[in-house]
């Protein structure tokens, strides 16, 4: 009887592990996909200008692709949208062809968004259309659709409202008075969850942003970047992890990458230094690719290695820094709280890459991290995804 006791006891804790390891490749398995390598999906930037001789312009700053096909703020790239065959499609248009398929979408953009002066909606009408040529097909086309129209001289507030069946948005607003040349910005609003912009107020001066507002706006901004948006860096801060379960070495190369895009990132959203997408999203990849198979050929990590790793860590952090500015800059930054949005933002960003860690201690280090197995079936299979992934990204980036 005992023996079955026992016999009972190890079969379920085979079938436990098993179930287990099954968990975790789902997992891995679900950040590993080669053919995500179109457009990330970006948030359009909205600017409003209200002038004092009773007259409005908008201007959209989006991807009119995305738009047309439905590619919206639930997709973190257009490849997992099931529309990503048609986006592909207009991406490769001509400026002037794009803009006769986008006529037929006028009406339906008109229809869903809106101004409103005073709490009443005003009509939107589309006056000015410029569509860049297609460029560089990593980088997603940014269009300015222009909408211009009369406003009383007695409205005191302003709400736009742009819907997240077409992207999240950033919006602000501007008053002018052209006549004695004076005109004044407010501080972004970051509209997401299909949510309309608080009030601009056009009775006062613009009161700016408490210091929590911004903190919490911009460390949302970063935490998103990573998670759930950042999948170049959550390969990156895995790969990172699937050398050594030593916490020590671990937080280590996590503080190297930190520091790095941190450099990086203030330097370029100062505009001290800048390098083309084609040029950063290809390396960025490639840096994928490398921190993984390293993971495979280093079999030994004595100090010799962790001093080289971080080495490697902190100079492809300086890449990747890169890649954060280009959100950032597109999501703008104020300019009287630059230094805080800037900071907030990296905080932003580390407590992204530390959920990951977490996660994957969670997931694999806990169970399996001692176990004598762990580096034949876990770290070397895993990297060898990340590899291919970042490979095929390399490549895909450099052709396309």
């Amino acid at each position: 009887m005992q023996m079955n006791h026992l016999s009972i006891l190890k079969l379920f804790s085979k079938q436990l592990l098993r179930q287990r390891i099954l968990l975790v490749i789902l997992l891995f398995s679900g950040l590993y996909s080669p053919t995500i390598t179109a457009d990330v999906v970006k948030p359009a930037l909205v600017e409003i200008s209200i002038f004092s001789k009773g007259k409005y312009r908008v201007e959209v700053r989006a991807s009119i692709e995305a738009m047309m096909t439905g590619i919206d703020a639930r997709f973190k790239n257009t490849k997992d949208s099931p529309n990503s065959d048609a986006y592909d499609e207009l991406r490769a248009m001509q400026a002037d062809e794009l803009a006769v398929a986008f006529n037929s979408f006028k009406d339906r953009l008109n229809d869903e968004i809106y101004l409103k002066f005073d709490g009443n909606k005003t009509d939107l009408k589309i006056t000015e259309i410029d569509i860049s040529e297609p460029g560089y097909l990593k980088v997603p086309r940014v269009s300015v659709i222009v909408f211009e129209g009369p406003i009383p001289n007695d409205i005191e507030s302003v709400v736009w409202y742009y819907p997240q069946s077409f992207a999240d948005n950033a919006v602000r607003l501007r008053q002018v008075d052209a006549e004695n040349e004076k005109w004044h910005w407010s501080n972004w609003q970051w509209l997401r969850r299909d949510k309309p912009s608080e009030p601009f107020s056009l009775s006062e001066v613009f009161n700016p942003p408490s210091l929590f507002d911004t903190i919490e706006t911009y460390t949302g901004a970063g935490f998103d970047h990573i998670l759930p948006k950042g999948l170049d860096h959550i390969l990156f801060i895995l790969g990172i992890f699937l050398l050594s379960l030593k916490m020590r070495p671990l937080l280590w190369q996590v503080t190297m990458f930190t520091l790095a895009h941190s450099i990086t990132l203030s330097l370029s959203m100062m505009n001290i230094i800048s390098m083309p997408s084609n040029i950063v999203e290809p390396l960025i990849a490639l840096s994928i690719a490398y921190i993984a198979i390293e993971n495979i050929f280093a079999k030994d990590h004595n100090q010799k290695t962790r001093n080289s790793r971080l080495a490697i860590v902190f100079g492809f952090g300086l890449l990747h820094g890169l890649g954060f500015a280009t959100m950032l800059a597109d999501f703008g930054m104020p300019d009287d709280a630059f230094t805080t949005a800037l900071i907030s933002f990296n905080v932003g960003v580390e407590l992204g890459q530390l959920t990951i860690i977490a996660f994957a201690f969670a997931a694999v280090g806990i169970w399996f991290g001692k176990k004598h197995w762990y580096r034949q079936a876990i770290v070397i299979p895993f990297s060898a995804m990340i590899a291919i992934t970042g490979l095929y990204w390399t490549y895909d980036r450099i052709v396309f």
